[in-house]
């Protein structure tokens, strides 16, 4: 791991200003985009895939649907964690994407062949009778090479997405202000990277999947991909690449279990007492020691016995551990949104499919409605980036306009939102396709809930990796912002239970004996009180964010520890240049002196001083200022630090 207090200033001292910045971005950008174009093409067609080809029932492929993502966003952890440990961002990116195009050309060669092609095992009289036990139909060689492709797309598309936003995020000098004013930017502008991708994805590709073949889809989404890993390396010369060290889970295990080994021992009120590495200090930021999770010091309890990692631990490497354990309630508070946004790209894809997909005289694919919720983030990006952020840090002060837990909560109350509007949108569709089964309501009446999220999306997804990345300590910072995606895969998961213990509880309540969201058919289910299931639980959920956010402490009062010291840091350094510069100066001027005019220092010798040595000593004086000036900098920003008040 890269330390804060070690490798983390060393980076930043050696750190090339010809190399990074937006110019190293726009290679990630390019490859944000294109490999986006081509996984959003699986994330709004498979599951029409899994119905129409592989022969899955309604609730059979939204949870294989919901499962595939959640295990691609859980294994983002993979990518974050060799990232940080073993190989630098940049070449996880790369190996990762050679697995995700492996696992586009596997699903290209299945769905070209029919061969390869489950048998429809689901019979007219097995589906209305509701007698199928099987929620699919694959067995043998096809569901081997079925799952065998979904799970390399997942690692590779998840080793990807927890490494390469880091990558991005590392280009720009978070002690340099002007750059650290720039990260704000980087985040927004690498979401509308997703974006635009994204709109080619379900609007071009989308349509050359339904109208000429799945595989035509799949061949495409192979071939961006693999243009995409070929433009990030086209950047090789321009990134700023950190170096990974030692593992960041194994310090937090160490921290840990030392917590645990020294349980019984008693914890001084002296927090100068625990142990710190005596290693020399760097113009890197230091965590200073919070009173918060107090238990976690014991860590740092010196042990007069044999001392190793995992029985002593210094106060940085503890901090860090509280970080991390502070993040964990706002990680968990988000999970629910994430479980509504997996109803948009299941069950409300199902919606589309059986409602009147015309505009005019073009037939809209139902799978291209979320082009929506895009166009909206596209609109508004921009616009909250150039026009809102500035006039909300007039009046906040905060770098960013609104703090990051602030914009998270904005999108959790729109999500809530979303989906109580989506539980009244189908009520409206399934009584009209009850009333008059040949004139069914537009497909653009699920443009309310899909633009309602996308809003909810801009706002939440941007704030948690920014806040993950800031907050998080140096070394931490890929397995950090992978807790973004992790809050999505529990999301996915959730979406899978609750689908489950829905149908399993209210089959029992109900008069007909009939799940929710049983068998095939829409207009006999009540997709409507899933939705609004939804909405209910994600007010609750707010509230319990609202507690969590309230509790939470940026590392200084309202901003981030580090953005303070790039603040003010800067300032100390100019300090530091300027005294030695004047120590130099004066040294070099008193030693003329001496050597014009020798009578003066023979005086002085003979009075035990010389103008030498004066000028010496006024050189170590104005240089211990300097020291001053910067030590005290770095205090005043670590004075406030999360957790104590």
């Amino acid at each position: 791991m890269v330390s804060g207090e070690e490798d983390g200033g060393k980076y930043h001292r050696f750190l090339n200003p010809k190399k990074g910045g937006f110019r190293a971005a726009s290679f990630i950008f390019g490859l944000t985009s294109l490999d986006t174009t081509a996984f959003i093409v699986c994330i709004v067609t498979m599951f029409l895939y899994f119905m129409r080809v592989m022969y899955f029932d309604l609730a059979g492929a939204a949870n294989t649907m919901t499962n595939f993502m959640g295990c691609s966003f859980l294994l983002s952890l993979v990518g974050g964690f060799i990232s940080d440990t073993y190989i630098n961002r940049f070449h996880t990116c790369l190996i990762f994407g050679c697995i995700e195009v492996l696992a586009f050309a596997l699903m290209t060669i299945q769905a070209n062949l029919k061969s390869l092609h489950p048998s429809n095992c689901r019979t007219n009289n097995c589906v209305e009778s509701g007698d199928c036990k099987r929620s699919s139909c694959l067995e043998g060689n096809i569901a081997f090479m079925f799952y065998i492709s979904l799970s390399l797309l997942a690692l590779g598309s998840g080793g990807v997405r927890g490494s390469l936003p880091s990558l991005g995020a590392d280009q720009f000098n978070r002690n340099d202000p002007k750059e650290a004013k720039l990260l704000g930017r980087y985040f927004n502008w690498l979401l509308l990277s997703t974006t635009s991708g994204s709109i080619i994805g379900v609007t071009v590709i989308v349509k050359i999947s339904l109208t000429y073949g799945w595989w035509w889809g799949f061949l495409l989404s192979t071939i961006l991909c693999f243009i995409g890993f070929s433009v990030l390396s086209l950047g090789t010369t321009f990134y700023r690449l950190q170096i990974p060290g030692n593992s960041p889970i194994i310090q937090v295990l160490q921290v840990l279990v030392a917590a645990f080994k020294n349980r019984k021992l008693t914890l001084s009120e002296n927090a100068d007492e625990l142990y710190e590495s005596k290693k020399e200090a760097t113009l890197a930021p230091k965590l200073s020691h919070t009173n918060q999770f107090s238990w976690l010091d014991k860590a740092a309890i010196y042990r007069t016995e044999g001392t190793t990692p995992w029985t002593l631990c210094t106060v940085n490497q503890v901090e860090e551990v509280k970080i991390l354990t502070r993040m964990m309630p706002i990680l968990f508070s988000t999970i629910i949104m994430n479980t509504c946004l997996a109803q948009l790209q299941t069950f409300s894809l199902a919606q589309g499919n059986i409602m009147d997909l015309h505009l005019g005289s073009y037939k809209f694919p139902a799978a291209s409605i979320p082009v929506i919720p895009l166009l909206f983030i596209s609109i508004l990006l921009p616009f909250y980036e150039f026009v809102f952020v500035p006039f909300a840090r007039k009046i906040s002060g905060h770098p960013s306009g609104i703090t990051q837990l602030q914009r998270v909560g904005v999108g959790l109350v729109l999500s809530a939102v979303s989906m109580a509007v989506a539980g009244f949108v189908e009520v409206k569709r399934r009584n009209q396709s009850l009333a008059d089964p040949k004139n069914p309501i537009s497909l653009f009446w699920l443009s309310f809930q899909y633009g309602i999220f996308g809003i909810a999306d801009m706002f939440t997804f941007v704030g948690l990796l920014e806040f993950f990345y800031r907050e998080a300590p140096v070394g931490m910072r890929s397995l950090s912002t992978s807790f973004t995606y992790i809050s999505l895969s529990f999301g996915y998961f959730l979406s899978s239970v609750f689908v489950d213990i829905i149908n399993s509880v209210t089959k029992r309540v109900t008069p007909s004996k009939l799940g929710w969201l049983h068998g095939l058919d829409l207009n006999k289910n009540n997709l409507n009180l899933f939705y609004w299931f939804l909405a209910i639980l994600s007010c609750i959920n707010f509230i319990n964010y609202l507690y969590w956010a309230t509790w939470y402490k940026y590392k200084v009062e309202e901003t981030d520890t580090n953005q303070a010291f790039e603040l003010h840091g800067s300032k100390a350094q100019d300090d530091v240049a300027q005294l030695k510069s004047e120590a130099q100066e004066e040294f070099a001027s008193k030693a003329k002196t001496e050597t014009q005019d020798p009578k003066p220092t023979i005086e002085a010798r003979n009075e035990g001083s010389s103008p030498r040595n004066e000028a010496q000593e006024d050189a170590s004086k104005l240089q211990n200022e300097a020291r001053d000036v910067l030590l005290n900098t770095k205090e005043a920003s670590g004075v406030k630090q999360t957790g104590d008040s």
